[in-house]
Order: C-alpha cells, then structure tokens, then sequence
C-alpha cells in the first residue's frame, strides 16, 4: 500500500514519538489530495455514529476543509490525525469538487454545522446525553440556554468553556467530561488545537462520539450568523465569513486558497501524467 508525501511524513515523525504509525483505511473511501475521505451523505454520516453509541467505545469524527488540507501540509501531527480518524467528511464544497476532478467524487458535504445540529435533534429525539466544550464563557452559556430553550428536556450532560490555567485544570475537565456518561462531546477549538485536544485525550474522554464544530457555538449562541443556505451550497461560506470579519479573514483566506488551488492542480497535473500512485483499498 502506498501513502501519500503528507501521510508519510506524518508517520515518520509520530513513530518518533512512540504512537501507532500504522494508518487505518476504510472501505468506502475516496483519496483526495492525500486524504481518505469517507464516501457518505450527512444521513449516513449521522446513521453510522448512532450506530456506535452503544458499543460506548470513542469515535473520533474528523471533518476535511480545504484549510484542514493546507495546514496539514505543514503539520505532520495534524495529517497523522486526519489519517487515523475513526470516519472522515467532506466538510467544503472545495474537498467535493476536487473528488470530482480527481475522479473519485463523494456523494455530498458533511458539513460540521450541520453534522452539529444534526447531533443535537437526534439527541433531543433518543435521549442522547450531550457535552459541550470550548468557546468563551458567555459564549457557551448562550449557546446552552438556547439549545434549552428550543429542546425543552435536552439532556446536557455539562459544559465548559475552552480554555485552561493549568495542565492540572486541563486534567481535570476531562476526567468531569469522562464520568459525565455523556454519549456526545462537541468539542468548539479551532484547528488544528481541536483535533490535537482530542487525540491527546482520546482514551481518557470515554464518550462515543467526539466531534470538533469548531466555531460553530458563536452560531448556536447567536453570536454570529451562518450564510445563506445558496452560499453554503456554492462552496461560498468562507466569503460570508470574511464579509462579516474582513480585517481579520482576509489574509488567512487569501493564502489558504492559493494554496489548495495549488494542490488541487498538482493533483490534476500528477493523474494526468499517469503518476497518481492511488493505492488499492
């Protein structure tokens, strides 16, 4: 089996560290830009995490962006997390399209948002204890007074904001999420900090399915706005975003599209000469 440049070098550099090198690869995968992305619908996305819900072993759900793709680049641990994740989406339109260039095209995105919101219905509807972790304080708070106040009887099996004092608070967050029983933990950190948060506790967390919403409780508080559902469907939520922040959004967006445009042509470029090297699964 063959492993892209990012994943070998993800290896190499984990396998210092004494941590399982091996890659785990599914059935049911499409390879995009050195990734193995999970070929399912956000039904199916959300059918199969329920599924392991009573077998109470933890499932790490890791959603690929076109910035998860390009910081991985740079990030070894952040590959090796991608490539080791329990199921992996295609949270962008840019990743779906790129499967279709690449000729191995996904059924659709399975947004984080939405993969969210989906995850709270589902556990107002079957009793599904949930556990919020990250944001500010006021933040978190806003976002469970309405989950409350839209799901009368939600089962919240606690909440915390994202940042720690100490390693020994850190500690002990964990050990409450842990003994909380909770079968749900969304965990709202940016990435990589969340992806490299969850793996670092991953055996500690005992919590069935652990997902990253990165931003995503501003939206559930209503600290923000999410964009149109046209804008989401054209691949255009990152233009919402940098309309609402442009100060902030502008240089980071710039350079993350350069460069998966970047990517997406070398991969073009690379099949069209023959030396796609895809592996067989």
């Amino acid at each position: 089996m063959q492993v892209s440049v990012v994943e070998e070098q993800a290896l190499i550099d984990v396998s210092a560290q004494g941590r399982v090198a091996a890659p785990i690869i599914h059935n049911g995968r499409a390879e995009v830009l050195g990734f193995y992305v999970d070929k399912m619908t956000l039904d199916e996305c959300v059918r199969r995490l329920e599924s392991i819900i009573p077998t109470r072993k933890p499932h790490h759900v890791v959603l690929l962006n076109a910035a998860k793709v390009v910081k991985a680049q740079y990030d070894p641990e952040l590959a090796h997390i991608i490539s080791n994740a329990d199921l992996v989406g295609a949270d962008g339109v840019p990743i779906v399209w790129a499967s279709k260039i690449l000729s191995e095209p996904l059924p659709g995105r399975v947004n984080g948002t939405d993969l969210m919101e989906r995850l709270i219905d589902l556990s107002a509807q079957k009793g599904y204890r949930l556990y919020l972790l990250g944001a500010k304080q006021h933040v978190i708070e806003r976002a469970i007074a309405s989950l409350q106040e839209r799901y009368p009887g939600i089962r919240i099996a606690g909440y915390r904001n994202g940042y720690f004092a100490s390693e020994e608070e850190e500690r002990n967050a964990v050990q409450l999420i842990a003994s909380s029983g909770a079968d749900i933990l969304l965990v709202g950190m940016s990435s990589p900090m969340k992806e490299k948060w969850v793996r670092r506790h991953f055996e500690q967390l005992s919590v069935p399915i652990i997902h990253g919403v990165g931003g995503s409780f501003d939206i559930l508080s209503g600290s923000i706005k999410r964009a149109p559902k046209w804008m989401q469907q054209y691949g255009l939520e990152w233009f919402y975003r940098l309309c609402q922040e442009p100060g902030r959004m502008w240089k980071r967006y710039l350079f993350t599209n350069t460069v998966y445009s970047i990517l997406v042509m070398g991969a073009v470029v690379k099949q069209l000469l023959g030396g796609k090297g895809k592996s067989s699964q």
